[in-house]
Formats: structure tokens, sequence, C-alpha cells
């Protein structure tokens, strides 16, 4: 009975020494593992970094901070440029080429004019915007009608207003018989718009229509035949205003003199 029992007793410890052996076997292939594993990511981060050796860290560079800048321009030394020291800025300015000064001028025998041509001849040129005999830009491009095309004489000088147009504005009592009709009564009553660039235009009576009768005064700058013929036939009559003076310095200062 103790034979056996030792027997067993040794196998058990057998067992225990056996699984010790077995842990701790296992423990140091695990930590061999991760230091191998951690030495290749050191250095597959130094290699992807540049450098052999410790893993490299990158550091964020600080912000920069925007600060206003002064300075004061001068001229030479500690002058300040002023009207009397500005100069133009090195090589902003050239020469004129010196043309037919011989051979040490540069440029041949035939001075940069080239052989033959009438540029290459004495005498006047070609006229500004010559395409040597084809049609030019300025006659190929099409051309804006009136205003826009340069056709100053298309703008008008006056706002217009007909004799039926006051007719109609005096019958529905949008402007009063007994008194004054001026562009700023037609203005008021909104028989004319006059705004923008007719704001400052004087009045001009036309005679289209029929002036209804009844004594009506009209003031205005400019009037048609027709239309002082209707008004005056109506009964009515006819006042000019002086169109006004366009300001100019020497009219300006003849006034002042005067006045003085």
């Amino acid at each position: 009975v103790a034979d056996i029992r030792l027997s067993r007793a040794a196998r058990t410890t057998r067992h225990r020494i056996s699984a010790t052996s077995r842990n701790m076997a296992s423990t140091m292939a695990f930590s061999v593992s991760a230091t191998a594993s951690t030495k290749r990511v050191d250095l597959a981060a130094s290699k992807s970094s540049g450098f052999v050796g410790a893993r490299v860290r990158a550091a964020t560079p600080a912000r920069a901070t925007k600060s206003a800048a002064t300075f004061a321009v001068r001229a030479d030394g500690d002058e300040r440029l002023r009207l009397h020291n500005l100069s133009p800025l090195p090589g902003s300015r050239k020469k004129p080429t010196r043309k037919g000064r011989g051979y040490g001028a540069g440029q041949g025998g035939t001075c940069g004019y080239g052989m033959r041509g009438q540029n290459a001849r004495s005498g006047p040129g070609s006229r500004p915007g010559f395409e040597g005999g084809q049609t030019p830009m300025f006659r190929r491009f099409p051309k804006l009608k009136g205003i826009a095309g340069g056709m100053g004489a298309g703008k008008p000088k006056y706002v217009t207003v007909n004799v039926a147009d006051i007719a109609a504005a005096v019958a529905s009592a949008k402007l009063d018989a007994g008194a004054e009709v001026s562009i700023e009564t037609l203005k008021s009553a909104g028989v004319v718009k006059a705004t923008g660039y007719y704001r400052n235009l004087p009045l001009k009576v036309l005679g289209d229509g029929e002036m209804s009768s009844g004594g009506v005064t009209v003031a205005a700058t400019a009037f048609s035949e027709t239309a002082i013929a209707k008004i005056e036939a109506a009964g009515g009559s006819v006042k000019m205003v002086p169109k006004k003076v366009k300001w100019s310095r020497e009219a300006a200062k003849a006034a002042a003199a005067a006045s003085a």
C-alpha cells in the first residue's frame, strides 16, 4: 500500500512539473514574439521616416501669428519720397532706337526698316488702321445704332409733351385751367415722367392733337409753331422760359469779377 501511494505521489509531482514547464515555455514564446513584433514595428517606423534606430515623432509647428508691418518708403538716404525727388524704376524707361545712324547703331544696313515696301521708303508710311488693302477691323465689325453707336445728335434735348396731353389733363382735372402749366406741374400731375437722364432737361411743347377752348398759359423753353398756333387759337398764351446756361469756369470767373 505504501509503494502504491509513493508511486501516485511521484506521478502527480511529475505532472505538475511538466505543466509548469509548459506554462513557462509558452510565456517565454509569447514574450519573444512580442519583442520581435515590437522590433519590426520600430524598424518599419524608422524606414518610413528615413532614420535607422528609434521611432521618430513629428512635432506640429506652432501657428504663425499675423502682425501688421509698418514701413516708410524713402528715396536716397533718409529723404522721404516727394514730388521733387520721384524717379522711374530702373529698367522701366528705355531709350528709343536711333534709326539710320550707321552700322554701329546695331540695325544693319537697312536700319531695321527692311529691304522694300512703303514703310521702308522715306516719307509717311501707311495710315493708322490700314491692313494692306483688306477690309480693316473698324469696317468689319458691326455698329450699334443711334446713341450707342456714337451718334450724339440722337440724344434728346427736351422733355416733350403734346397739346393733346395738356388738354386731356385739364379735362380730367389733373391740371387747373386757370393756373400756369409748367414742367413742374406736369411732373406732379403725372403727365410727363422726367426721371434719370430726363430729370434736368427743359420742356418743349409739340402740336400733336387739338387744344380745347379755355385760356391756358403754358410755360416752356421751346414750342413748335403748330403748338403756338393751337394754344393761342384756344384762347391761351405761351410763356418762354430761358434755357439753363451751361456752367463753365470762364463764365463763373467773369460773373465773380462782375459781382466784385
